[in-house]
């Protein structure tokens, strides 16, 4: 059969992606098929296209509503007679397709395992054409899969219901473990099976330590302004807060997790697949089969759960194969609260969860290439080689002599052990290394060894590092269980006593993720730009002001940048008023005019927009506050309609102008308040508001002052 003149018919592809149309003739040979395919690998065709070249009709099993209407959508609008039945449909859309299914209208019909397994479902089901079930997300049946659902693991009775129609399993992420237990649940009958390369050559990976999260989630945002892409994050209150905040600093974001409505996770959905928003910050509900293409980047604000979670939401970027990125923010902290939900399981899944943990920390601790990781946890090899795509391979961690730090940290396990008889938790082993003055080590005898205090010059979290370091090298074993307790391996016994070199990796600093230098400085003629600083300085002196009050660097520059020769250009400078124009505006024009008869207009390149204001800062109660001073009400209006005494409403407007709204001293003082003010604050400065009310005469309040300094203080 000629599948070309069909796929090109029916999806508008000229060709087959790797392994689609050896899976489609398979199942239009009415075989059992496991098919294993990354996301964007084209799994949903394999099944879809079979429906349309053949009689009867092919259910599809399908876990999210989100995942149903976004793939039925797409059906449709390429002409394919496709419907959903779920919760979301009222009585009277709910009776017009089932009368379609009864009248052999549709090719195919997704449905969630619940509502597929019900007995009156399945007595319906007992009258149709049924020509195949596709079950997506496979992994979902599996115990040791990353999302398991207690659900799934009902369909294994389908193959009682429906002994001889054809079935087909699909996931994306599946070890193989995974796979086996995905077969033997299904009871999949001599199935074909198709594991495509786990590789995503088009995603670069990259694991930062996470010191300041929004700020370091800010700034990747901003450096990419015209991009959209996903942040995933492992609670629903940080999904929100998330949102606000990128919503104030003025980076369109909506929330997606299953505390928000049905038809509200829908518009934030569909805004985010039309480009109305670019960021969604969202729990890990998010994007199970979402199509969208131009996801540029994911970001995982937390850290995720397992590998192949991590995989699977990395996944959702660069679908149409142009260069995406994924980011991880990484910290021991995060890890210790992902034991604490661990420990509030069933033992036999806290086990399972406990392992998968120490797997997706091992991938962020890593020094190797993480591709290479990543494609081994999934059973795939890939050459010894820098991948290109991956931090560790673009810019690789730097190693150090750890021999001395792991024969402590082994000579300490083999010491507690030997002193107790049993072994101990990483925490407590740490804890002997440091010289802790705790209960658990004091009761112990602990404090007695003599490797207690022997690691007192290395911080906690370092030892943590060198303790999971030397788990991944093999030196030092865990047992399953609650405790996870340490022991020597023979490899790290063998390296203790004969005291075997080991290289172990550096942490990268903290503060190494931050932004360096000034972000944002105006390209400038900087000769122009020291001339007018000092005309700045003369006039700041006469007036017996700081320097800012004239004008700030901002105006400054850009007047450097633009040389200004008229009042007209002078008035678009940032910064430039009604009065400081009538004030200022002839003596840098002259100056300007002056330097340019003797020196060369510079060229410059686009400047940079000014630094996005951070109002995420501000809590409701300030933010309002803000947003009725800028309609124009007054502090005292604003004060009477919310029920504040004034000085609260001063202080929600120095944290506003903190914050970098556009606000401007001329809204709040005269020229010649800003004056008086000014000489005054420069001889008390900004630490002493009270002192400065005091020489002041008692003429302005505390909270006044408060907006002053506030503006002195705001970065110019």
């Amino acid at each position: 059969m000629d599948l070309l003149a069909p796929l090109k018919k029916h999806f508008g592809y000229s060709e087959f992606r790797p392994l689609q149309e050896q899976i489609v003739r398979d199942a239009l040979a009415g075989r059992d098929v496991f098919t294993l395919m990354p996301t964007g690998g084209g799994k949903s065709l394999c099944f879809q296209l079979p429906a349309l070249l053949r009689d009867g009709l092919t259910i599809v099993v399908s876990p999210l509503i989100s995942l149903m209407k976004d793939q039925v959508d797409a059906l449709q609008a390429s002409g394919v007679a496709a419907t959903y039945l779920n919760s979301t449909l009222d009585a009277n859309e709910a009776r017009a397709r089932w009368r379609g299914l009864h009248n052999g209208e549709f090719r195919l019909l997704y449905v969630a395992p619940e509502r597929l397994m019900l007995e009156s479902f399945l007595e319906k089901m007992a009258n149709w054409p049924i020509a195949q079930i596709a079950i997506d997300e496979a992994h979902c049946i599996s115990e040791w899969g990353h999302d398991f659902r207690p659900e799934y693991r009902e369909l294994k009775k389908l193959r009682t219901h429906l002994p001889d129609v054809p079935t087909m399993a699909l996931t994306a992420t599946a070890t193989e473990r995974v796979r086996a237990d995905i077969l033997k649940q299904l009871q999949l009958r001599d199935p074909q099976i198709y594991v495509a390369s786990f590789d995503r050559p088009n995603l670069t990976y990259r694991v930062l330590p996470k010191s300041s999260p929004y700020d370091q989630l800010f700034e990747f945002l901003q450096s990419r302004p015209h991009e959209s892409g996903i942040v995933y994050c492992a609670s629903r209150k940080t999904a929100d807060s998330l949102a606000t905040k990128l919503n104030a600093d003025a980076i369109a974001a909506k929330p997606y997790h299953a505390g928000l409505e049905g038809h509200e996770r829908g518009r934030h959905q569909e805004m985010f697949l039309r480009d109305d928003v670019r960021v969604v910050t969202a729990t890990i509900a998010f994007g199970m089969g979402i199509n969208k293409p131009n996801v540029r980047f994911v970001v995982h604000y937390d850290l995720p759960k397992n590998i192949e979670s991590y995989y699977q939401e990395t996944g959702r970027a660069g679908r149409d194969g142009l260069p995406s990125e994924c980011v991880l923010l990484f910290s021991a902290a995060d890890v210790v609260k992902q034991t604490r939900f661990i420990d509030e399981k069933s033992e036999p899944e806290a086990r399972i969860a406990r392992e998968q943990l120490r797997q997706m920390v091992h991938f962020a601790e890593a020094r190797e290439c993480r591709r290479t990781t990543l494609l081994r946890y999934f059973g795939e090899e890939r050459p010894d080689e820098p991948c290109g795509g991956c931090d560790n391979c673009l810019t690789p961690r730097e190693t150090f002599d750890g021999t001395i730090p792991a024969q402590k940290f082994l000579s300490c396990i083999a010491r507690v052990q030997q002193k107790s008889g049993f072994g101990f938790g990483l925490n407590h082993i740490v804890e002997v290394l440091t010289g802790a003055k705790t209960e658990a080590v004091r009761q112990r005898g602990h404090d007695q060894l003599s490797t207690y205090g022997i690691g007192s010059e290395m911080k906690r979290e370092a030892w943590q590092a060198v303790g999971r370091e030397l788990l991944r090298l093999g030196l030092v074993e865990t047992a399953p269980g609650k405790f996870a307790t340490l022991s020597l391996s023979e490899k790290g016994l063998a390296a203790l006593r004969g005291r075997t070199p080991i290289t172990l990796t550096k942490q990268p600093e903290m503060a190494a993720t931050k932004t360096k230098g000034r972000a944002g400085e105006i390209e400038a003629d900087e000769k122009l730009f020291d001339e007018l600083r000092a005309l700045r300085r003369t006039f700041a002196d006469e007036r017996n002001v700081p320097a800012y009050v004239i004008f700030s660097d901002v105006a400054l520059r850009e007047m450097a940048r633009s040389y200004p020769t008229t009042p007209a250009e002078f008035r678009r400078i940032p910064g430039v008023g009604e009065q400081k124009l009538k004030d200022f505006a002839e003596p840098f024009l002259t100056a300007i005019r002056e330097y340019l008869a003797s020196n060369e207009r510079q060229t410059f390149s686009a400047a940079p927009p000014p630094p996005a204001p951070r109002l995420s800062k501000l809590n409701a109660s300030e933010t309002e506050t803000l947003q009725r001073f800028q309609r124009g009400e007054t502090i005292d209006q604003i004060s009477r309609a919310r029920g504040f005494v004034r000085g609260t409403i001063c202080t929600h407007l120095a944290a506003a102008i903190d914050a970098g709204a556009a606000l401007t001293l001329d809204q709040f003082f005269t020229d010649e308040q800003q004056a008086e003010i000014a000489v005054a604050y420069a001889r008390t400065g900004g630490a002493n508001l009270t002192g400065l009310r005091d020489s002041l005469g008692g003429k302005y309040s505390m909270e006044e002052l408060r907006i002053f300094r506030a503006f002195a203080q705001r970065t110019l």
